[in-house]
This record gives C-alpha cells, structure tokens and sequence, in this order.
C-alpha cells in the first residue's frame, strides 16, 4: 500500500486500537490477540492501530514491539490495513517506524516524544527524520509534547511526501480549525481525542469526520452504530447512545489518570475478551468500576 492509497484509506470509515493482550505474567499473549483481530476485523473497521496507545505501545520493548506488530500484520492480511505506533526520541523512534514497516506494517502512527518539550523547529525536524526513514505513510499525532503549529506542518508537507495524516489529541478547536484551513486536503485529519465519540460530531463539522475508537474494542457493534449515526446526522441515536453509554462510561474512565487505557482492558475483559492487565506505570480498575462497566455494557445488548 503506497502513502497516498494509504491516506484514502483512512479518509473514511471508523478506526480503531486493539489493545496489547498480556498474560497473568504480564508478557505478550499472540493467542489471544490472535483471537481478539480475527474477532474485530469482520466489523468493517478501516484500519487497525497495532501497539498504539491504547495497544500500551509505551510499555513494550522492541522486541515485544516486533511480536505484536508482526502478529497483527499476518492475521489482518487481505482484511484490514495495519498501522504501528512508534514514539520515544528521534533515534527510538526511527527504530520501532524502521522495525513496523520490515515486518510488513503499511503505515506509522508517531506518537509523541514524550517528556522533553522542544521547540516547533526541533519537533518539525523529528517527524522529519522518522518520515525520511521509511517508505510507507505516516500519521502524525498531536498531543502531549507533539504540538505542531500549521506553519510548521506546511514545511513538513513540503518536505515529507509519505507524511499523509495528521491526528488531533490536544482538543484545541482554533489550532484544528488553522491547521485545516491551511494544510486543506494535503492530509487525511483524524480525531484522537481518548473516547473520540463524545467529540466526533463536533470535529465532523470542523471538517474531521475520522475518528479512533477505543471502545471498538469491546462493544464494536455499538461502535460502528454511533459512527454511521454521526456520518448521517442521526442525532436521535447519537443522543440516546451518549445517554446511555459514552457519558456515564466517561465518569469512570475520569477517575484516575491512565484509565483512559484499563477501563478498555477492563471491558474486553466483561465481553468474554480477557487482554490481561494493565502494566504500569497504569493500574487496573476497581471491581466496583469493573462492576458499575459491566451494568453499562449489558444495557446495550449483544455485541
């Protein structure tokens, strides 16, 4: 799959993030993973995101790395495009971007660099450098210390032909609004904000009408319900599904920082779907959130 084939792609459809299946020792599952993408890839998702954030890509270690991306890659063949996260510093980054597409991944999410902050010039020249070290597209992910401007995401469309995606973390509608009417169709743009529903028919008018969904996960039935009721403006189902899920579910997920991540393990978990813990630094809900989840997802009915 070229870039641009790639960004089309991406230009519809819901996206989703499977998460990272553990074992009770905490090292990766490929069964049940295994398991999980042939589970997931029959509902019509446009593309996967392999060990993205909510796949834990933060926790794995490259050769962990390897094992889940080329696990995905081989199950989801001939059925869905693979996407990998990469992240960390510039030479980690290059590495994991490097090590996805010899495996076979036909695109990269580049999450941030973390903790350093850095100036527009010194984080344009690191996505600059992940893109030139590869061949296949790549998606860039606002958020956290990755706060590109739109000038300096006019440079890097200049100079990076297989940059084709830009993905919205931070919420800010006068940055996405600037960035949109500047860059125009240059890229495919993204909604990335943890639990992108609640904000998905709000970013649809800004001209985003892609979003991730962490929820695919273990309720991708009702995840691909409110995604075409947003893409025909039933507001009648959007509103009735936000009632009765999204927000209540947000009141769980808002109690401890990270949980944006295990309240996604914890409902694979009630489905039948067991991906293990969390690790840390992230900790696992509590059985009284597990319990409180459980009432949610059983109010919506059979995935």
């Amino acid at each position: 799959m070229t870039p641009q084939e790639l960004k089309q792609t991406l230009s519809s459809g819901l996206l989703s993030f499977p998460v990272t299946d553990f074992d009770k020792n905490g090292d990766f599952a490929p069964r049940t993973y295994i398991e999980r993408l042939e589970w997931l890839a029959p509902y019509g998702a446009s593309a996967l995101f392999a060990a993205g954030g909510t796949g834990e890509f933060f926790s794995l270690v490259p050769g962990e790395f390897t094992d889940v991306v080329r696990t995905a890659v081989e199950t989801c063949r001939g059925k869905v495009p693979i996407l990998a996260g990469a992240g960390g510093p510039t030479r980690t980054a290059i590495a994991f971007a490097k090590e996805a597409e010899r495996v076979g991944a036909q695109g990269i999410l580049l999450l941030p660099h973390y903790l350093t902050e850095a100036s527009q010039e010194g984080v344009a020249a690191h996505v600059e450098a992940v893109c030139k070290a590869v061949s296949i597209g790549v998606v860039v992910y606002n958020r956290g210390a990755c706060k590109l401007q739109p000038e300096a995401l006019e440079r890097l469309a200049d100079r990076c032909p297989n940059l084709i995606g830009f993905k919205d973390g931070l919420g800010d509608i006068e940055l996405m609004v600037s960035i949109r009417r500047r860059l125009g169709d240059r890229f495919t743009y993204l909604g990335g904000l943890p639990t992108a529903e609640v904000y998905a028919a709000a970013y649809k008018a800004l001209g985003v009408p892609v979003y991730s969904s962490a929820v695919f996960n273990f309720i991708p039935k009702t995840a691909v319900e409110f995604y075409r009721a947003v893409v025909e403006d039933d507001h009648e189902t959007t509103g009735r599904l936000l009632d009765q899920f999204f927000l209540p579910y947000l009141q769980i997920r808002n109690r401890r920082a990270g949980y944006a991540v295990s309240i996604v393990k914890a409902g694979a978990r009630l489905v039948g779907r067991d991906a293990g813990p969390v690790r840390a630094p992230l900790t696992d809900l509590t059985e009284d959130e597990c319990a409180q989840l459980d009432v949610l997802i059983k109010a919506l009915g059979p995935q």
